[in-house]
């Protein structure tokens, strides 16, 4: 992990970044902000496009800002690295709270912002990257992105993935946050991490031309599983056995539901069932939630658990079919790996999983089941006709799966035009 971040020395804030030391004409160095403040959707796409960026570019440096409290359990290639700054969690309410430190929101959130704005200025980006939130938890990387607005030399790019929440939500928190005046004035481009044919956030969300004109949709970002990671010995053994349905629930914070169907139906029906299942809890499920799942999950001899691995695409690859939540990652991964799935989709606090898995199911890339009937006689009988549903492959999209391809031609043409202005 990188160390506190030291003084810039004799160099100013305000100097241009183009008057640069002869040390860093030959590198490129890339920011990426990612706030974190539930679950592991963020980092991981984050790590994801950090790792194809310098898998692609040669002369490249990745650090990620993360508020994640496992991203320490998490590998990283050559070339990326990470700062961690303090915890934040958003409660059911909608109230965010420190996650360790026993001070308020607002010291925990000036730390915070004084880190990665300190982090900014000793790096020196060629390339800011800020994930989702336009204007960082709770406007924290404001004072950043001015920063580097005024010093020049660094493009400033944000990040969407392709669904934020339904519109007319996501309209109020954005005028509350003055996120508009940001998209048009401050960043450079944005990235929408998607395709309009499943959901256009332009049109959806009303983007004025000026921030179209900047707004470019990637696709989405293919995964691969690691030929060099090994699934852990007891799901080995499964797969040794034949394929099996995996169930996940992402983080697993709010997981619970699924997770008690997914037992559930094996538990009442499972001679009806093909596959044995791994269910994956998730390092977010809360303790006494899994020690309940794991002591009816062990009266189940076709019921394997785990509670988190690094490489869910490792699992995946192996298995017949995917129950899961509708997260962003998981979608990428269902699609990269071309599996059968059925899809629970979180409505809460933002609807983004149920709007994706709908518009997905109308293509008839997912099944989709309403978090509302869901429980083990209806799960079941979805897991019954699972071997009926047509591959995600079957329904040709044109660019769905070319996300990380179009973010890595774009960053090299923005470093190209970086080194020609040095």
């Amino acid at each position: 992990m990188v160390g506190p971040p030291m003084p810039i020395g004799s160099r100013t804030a305000t100097e241009p970044a183009r008057q640069r030391s002869s040390s860093r004409q030959s590198s490129y160095r890339v920011l990426i902000y990612s706030h974190d403040s539930f679950g592991l959707g963020h980092l991981r796409r984050c790590r994801a496009i950090a790792h194809a960026l310098v898998e692609r570019h040669k002369k490249l440096n990745v650090l990620i800002l993360s508020g994640s409290p496992i991203i320490g359990r998490f590998s990283f290639r050559a070339r990326v690295d990470f700062v961690r700054v303090p915890g934040i969690i958003k409660l059911r309410s909608g109230e965010y709270t420190s996650l360790n430190l026993h001070v308020n929101i607002k010291h925990t959130l000036a730390l915070r912002a004084s880190i990665i704005e300190h982090t900014a200025q000793t790096f020196d980006p060629d390339l800011f990257l800020v994930d989702k939130e336009p204007l960082g938890l709770l406007g924290e990387v404001r004072k950043t992105l001015e920063m580097l607005k005024q010093r020049g030399g660094c493009r400033l790019v944000l990040g969407l993935r392709d669904i934020m929440d339904e519109p007319g939500v996501l309209a109020r928190e954005w005028r509350r946050k003055r996120v508009m005046p940001a998209l048009e004035n401050v960043y450079d481009d944005i990235l929408v991490y998607g395709l309009p044919q499943i959901y256009d956030p332009i049109r959806a969300y009303q983007f004025p031309s000026t921030i179209a004109a900047k707004t470019v949709f990637t696709g989405y970002l293919k995964r691969e599983p690691r030929p060099e990671v090994f699934l852990p010995h007891e799901v080995a053994a499964v797969a040794a056995k034949g394929p099996y349905l995996l169930v996940t629930p992402g983080g697993g914070g709010d997981g619970g539901e699924l997770l008690d169907a997914a037992i559930g139906a094996y538990e009442r029906f499972d001679d009806r069932l093909q596959w044995p299942a791994v269910v994956v809890y998730g390092p977010f499920l809360p303790p006494r939630q899994r020690d309940a799942f794991e002591r009816r999950a062990a009266r189940l001899p076709r019921v394997t658990t785990l509670t988190f691995h690094e490489h869910l695409e490792n699992l995946m690859e192996k298995a017949a079919g995917v129950v899961c939540l509708g997260g962003y990652n998981t979608f990428c991964e269902i699609l990269s790996l071309n599996k059968r799935s059925i899809i629970v989709p979180r409505v809460t606090p933002r609807a983004e999983q149920l709007l994706r898995a709908e518009a997905a199911c109308k293509l008839g890339l997912v099944q989709v089941i309403p978090p509302e009937r869901l429980n083990p006689r209806v799960l079941s009988e979805a897991l019954i006709h699972l071997p009926e549903q047509p591959l995600p492959a079957s329904h040709r999209v044109p660019g769905l799966l070319d996300g990380l391809r179009n973010i890595n031609a774009r960053v090299g043409r923005w470093l190209e035009n970086a080194r020609g202005m040095r």
